[in-house]
C-alpha cells in the first residue's frame, strides 16, 4: 500500500482489513493475550519495551514519514494537528519514555499489605494486572507507544482505539510492538489496534463486556459524552484540563509571569495547560502589564478590573472561564482574596490541575487542603502534572475521577489488588 510518493508499506507488515465480525475476534484474540502477559516474567516484559524503544529510533525516518503524509492530509488545524504530529524530538521522548517505564519496579504480585488474624490465618493482599486496558483516543500517535509501554509492563493487554487522521502511524508503531513480542515469545495481540476507525465501531467497542476490563477515553467533550452515553464497561475518565494559576498576593512577581508563559505557550494544546490566570487585586497593577509584555502572542479575555491593567485584552464571557482553550487564549481575572480565588476554582475547574503561586506557606497550605482537584502545584507549572514528570515513566490517561486512579495513571494505576488468604485448616 502507498502512501505517498515516497513512503511504501510492506503489505505483509500491515493488516487493515476488518470483515464482519472482525472487531469480535479481535477482541477474544486480545482477551487471550492478556492472560499470557499476565504470568510472563519481569525479565521478557521490560525486554518487550527496550525493544520497542531501540526501533523507535531505527524506524524514525520511515515513522516521520508515514506521520508527515497523514499530516499533510489532516484538514484542522490548532490542536489537532499539532497533537497528530511526530518530531524527532517526540520520537526522542517516546523511546526514552519506554526505558524509563521498563526501569520501574515490577508491580505485579507486590505485596501491599499483611496480617494475621486471631485465628491464624495469614492475610495479604496483592497487585495483579486489571487485564485488558481499551483506551480511545484521537489523534496523538505517542500515546499508541505510551499506552503499549504502561500496559506490557504491568502485565496488561493494550486494546487500542485511535482515529482515522493517524492510522497509519499509529499501525507502524503497532507493528513495532508485535515485533517486540513475539521476539519474547509473547502473543502479539496484547498490543493490538482496532482496524475500523468508524464511529459505529467506537461505540461496540465501548460495549465489549466481554473484552475490557477498563476503558480510558484521551480527547475532547464530544468523545467524552459518547463515553459516559455508550459504555457498559468501567472507565477511567481523562476529562477536560481547565487548568487554573492563582497568584497570590505575596509571590514573586517576575517568578510568577515565567511560570504562567510555561503553563500557557509551552504546549497549549494539551490537557495541562493553563487556560486561566487569577490575581490578586493587590498586585494586579504591577502583574498583568508584565504578562501581557511577555507573551504577545497570547490573546487574553479578562473581566472588567483585569482590563484596567492590559492594553489589548478583549471582555471575557462566563463561558471563556468554562472553556478548554487548547489554544494561545488565555482567560484573565482579578480576585480580592484566596477564599475567592479557591471559590472560582470551585466553580469552573474540572478537577484536573489547580496551581497557586504564593511566599505565604499558610496560603499555600489552605490551597492544597481546600481545592478539589487530581493535582495541586505550589510555585511550579501546570505543565509538570504528566506522568514522565512524575517519575511514572509516562501514563495511559490523567484521571479526574474519584477512583483507585486519580491524577496521571502509571503502572500502579493499572493494578488491581487480589485478596490472598492462607490457612492451617481453620473452619468457619
Amino acid at each position: 500500500m502507498i502512501w505517498s510518493s515516497s513512503v511504501a508499506l510492506d503489505a505483509n507488515r500491515y493488516d487493515y482489513c476488518m470483515t464482519n465480525g472482525a472487531l469480535a475476534a479481535q477482541g477474544r484474540a486480545v482477551r487471550g493475550a492478556a492472560t499470557v502477559l499476565g504470568q510472563a516474567s519481569d525479565e521478557a516484559r521490560r525486554a518487550v519495551l527496550l525493544y520497542v524503544a531501540d526501533r523507535l529510533e531505527e524506524t524514525r525516518d520511515e515513522l516521520l514519514a508515514v506521520n508527515a503524509h497523514e499530516v499533510a492530509a489532516y484538514h484542522e488545524s490548532g490542536a489537532g494537528v499539532d497533537r497528530l504530529t511526530l518530531t524527532n524530538a517526540r520520537i526522542d521522548s517516546m523511546a526514552l519514555a519506554l526505558r524509563e517505564i521498563a526501569a520501574q519496579p515490577d508491580p505485579l504480585f507486590e505485596r501491599v499489605d499483611q496480617s494475621v488474624r486471631p485465628n491464624g490465618l495469614r492475610i495479604e493482599r496483592l497487585r495483579v494486572p486489571l487485564g485488558v486496558i481499551g483506551v480511545v483516543y484521537e489523534n496523538r500517535p505517542n500515546v499508541t507507544s505510551d499506552v503499549a509501554g504502561l500496559c506490557v509492563r504491568s502485565g496488561n493487554a493494550a486494546y487500542l482505539r485511535g482515529s482515522s487522521s493517524a492510522f497509519a502511524t499509529n499501525q507502524f508503531i503497532v507493528s513495532l510492538w508485535h515485533e517486540a513480542l513475539e521476539k519474547e515469545g509473547l502473543p502479539a495481540e496484547g498490543v493490538s489496534l482496532v482496524q475500523d476507525s468508524s464511529h459505529e465501531t467506537a461505540t461496540e467497542f465501548m460495549q465489549m463486556t466481554d473484552v475490557l476490563d477498563c476503558l480510558i477515553p484521551r480527547g475532547g467533550p464530544s468523545l467524552i459524552a459518547a463515553m459516559r452515553e455508550h459504555a457498559r464497561v468501567p472507565y477511567v475518565l481523562d476529562g477536560d484540563g481547565n487548568c487554573h494559576v492563582f497568584v497570590d498576593e505575596s509571590a514573586d512577581l517576575e517568578s510568577a509571569v515565567a511560570i504562567v508563559r510555561n503553563a500557557k505557550t509551552s504546549r497549549p494544546g494539551v490537557c495541562n495547560a493553563a487556560e486561566t490566570v487569577l490575581v490578586h487585586h493587590s498586585i494586579a497593577g504591577d502583574f498583568l502589564p508584565a504578562l501581557e509584555a511577555a507573551m504577545p502572542e497570547v490573546e487574553l479575555r479578562a473581566d472588567d478590573r483585569a482590563r484596567e491593567y492590559l492594553t489589548n485584552a478583549t471582555p471575557a464571557s462566563e463561558e471563556d472561564f468554562e472553556r478548554e482553550f487548547l489554544d494561545l487564549i488565555l482567560a484573565v481575572k482579578v480576585v480580592d482574596s484566596l477564599d475567592e480565588a479557591i471559590a472560582h476554582v470551585a466553580r469552573y475547574g474540572t478537577g484536573h490541575s489547580e496551581a497557586i503561586l504564593t511566599n505565604n506557606p499558610s496560603n499555600a497550605d489552605a490551597w492544597v487542603r481546600r481545592v478539589d482537584a487530581a493535582a495541586v502545584i505550589v510555585n511550579a507549572s501546570t505543565r509538570f502534572i504528566d506522568g514522565g514528570e512524575l517519575g511514572l515513566g509516562g501514563e495511559v490517561g490523567i484521571s479526574t475521577q474519584k477512583l483507585h486512579a486519580r491524577g496521571p495513571m502509571g503502572l500502579r494505576e493499572l493494578t488491581c489488588l487480589k485478596w490472598v488468604v492462607r490457612g492451617e485448616g481453620q473452619i468457619r
